[in-house]
């Protein structure tokens, strides 16, 4: 049971998260991005993780609060992905809802470039991969759970 509980544990669903998204900005070749969890019902987004380069050159973390991106994830149920365009402050911008039956709709996103079909599609991909993952996270969390409700209960060695 030991063991179980040991290998089950090793994985932590916030490291797991940042090591996804440090992976989605060098598959994408930026230094930007992150996760947004989306409430449909209430059509809010908020920023669960943002990964960005020190110093935060492009001020990304401003321009998710101010441009209105959140709004658009809100509303949405697709990869969005809006152009870059550096003399308005648009820094480029890809994202790809990712499909999970455990939570509210996700998107992973990338920034900092302008992207094109192919990017599109290849974080799609990535997207599908990261949502398993997560899955699998909470599964093995909702394992331990339970493993450790057995050992609580199990009857004492004689």
């Amino acid at each position: 049971m030991r063991e179980l509980l040991a290998s089950f544990s090793c994985l932590e669903a916030v490291g797991l998260t940042d090591r996804l998204a440090r992976t989605a900005a060098a598959v994408a070749g930026t230094g930007y991005a992150g996760f947004v969890r989306v409430d449909p019902l209430r059509q809010e987004a908020v920023p669960v993780h943002v990964h960005a380069p020190p110093g935060d050159p492009l001020r990304l973390r401003r321009w998710l609060a101010e441009s209105g991106v959140l709004k658009e994830l809100a509303a949405s149920s697709a990869t969005v992905r809006l152009a870059r365009d550096a003399s308005v402050g648009e820094p480029g911008f890809l994202a790809a809802p990712v499909p999970a039956a455990v939570w509210d709709q996700t998107f992973v996103w990338v920034a900092g470039r302008a992207f094109c079909d192919g990017d599109e599609h290849l974080l799609g991909r990535f997207a599908t991969a990261a949502g398993r993952a997560l899955e699998a996270a909470n599964g093995l969390e909702a394992a331990v759970r339970l493993l450790r409700g057995v050992r609580a209960f199990r009857p004492a060695s004689p």
